[in-house]
């Protein structure tokens, strides 16, 4: 009976840390960048976009008639202030808007679904964009607003180009790595944080794969990834970049130093020249 009661508690105990880590993956703390436009001289019109079910998103838009327009999107746990400074950078030649991802930021929303349905936000954003009169759109993203932008890529043509920082390739994959101190309990482990996303948000979000996007992709794609980076492990560049094999006009950007998050020096001209060559 004692091993019994034994048993039970520990995998109670089991699942209900497992509810713990997926309510922190979803509503983790959120990191708050005090960073205004108007501190690199850029003006900006404070606009929001509503998603498909309801989120009030949060946005900066530096509009330029008749530039190209790029979308930019943070990373997890940020917000759009942190990708200011390359945004103001290329602001004298393209149309930005810097959108906050849902329960980020200024955004709405009561969780993150890390990629699931923010690759409709997305799409939203530029459904805005094209009724500002800019059709012709980019997107960058750094970590998880990379994969974003790779997963909307893959079924909006609007999309011009994409450019991605240390995207993770697959959702689950990374989960895995994550948890890979568990051993073989990783595995039921995952299982419940899917049976928690089913339970919460009626669909499974660990199953969000921006490798499989990538090999559907057509368009120009420049990944950066950096071989030190301490959260998104290289090798998932290295998927992405055999996920986008049959794209002629995909190119990989690695450096061998930098922690998560940390751009390559001249890293703004490179991404100025790709979007210049192929955003129109």
């Amino acid at each position: 009976m004692k091993i019994l009661v034994a048993a039970a508690v520990l995998v109670g105990g089991f699942v209900l840390l497992s509810l713990m880590s997926f309510w922190l993956a979803v509503r983790p703390p959120r990191i708050v960048v005090p960073l205004r436009p108007d501190e690199l001289r850029l003006a900006v019109e404070d606009v929001t976009i509503t998603a498909a079910d309801g989120v009030k998103l949060a946005g900066w838009l530096a509009a330029r008639p008749g530039a190209p327009a790029l979308v930019f999107l943070h990373g997890y746990p940020a917000e759009k202030a942190d990708l200011l400074p390359i945004a103001a950078a290329l602001a004298p030649r393209f149309t930005v808007l810097l959108l906050d991802q849902r329960y980020f930021g200024a955004s709405g929303g009561g969780a993150t679904t890390i990629g699931f349905r923010e690759r409709g936000d997305l799409r939203r954003a530029i459904d805005f964009l094209a009724e500002r009169g800019f059709t012709e759109v980019g997107v960058f993203g750094l970590s998880l607003g990379g994969a974003v932008a790779l997963l909307a890529a893959a079924e909006d043509p609007r999309i011009r180009a994409v450019s991605a920082y240390a995207p993770f390739a697959d959702l689950r994959s990374l989960a895995y790595e994550l948890y890979g101190w568990l051993g073989v309990l990783k595995y039921p482990f995952v299982g419940l944080l899917r049976g928690w996303s089913l339970l919460f948000f009626g669909h499974d979000i660990t199953a969000v794969s921006p490798e499989r996007a990538a090999a559907t992709i057509t368009v120009p794609v420049l990944l950066v990834a950096s071989r030190a980076d301490e959260q998104i492990p290289f090798a998932h560049a290295e998927r992405l970049r055999k996920a986008l094999a049959g794209n002629a006009r995909a190119e990989l950007m690695t450096t061998d130093h930098g922690r998560h998050g940390e751009l390559p020096a001249g890293f703004q001209a490179r991404l100025a020249e790709f979007f210049l060559l192929y955003v129109r």
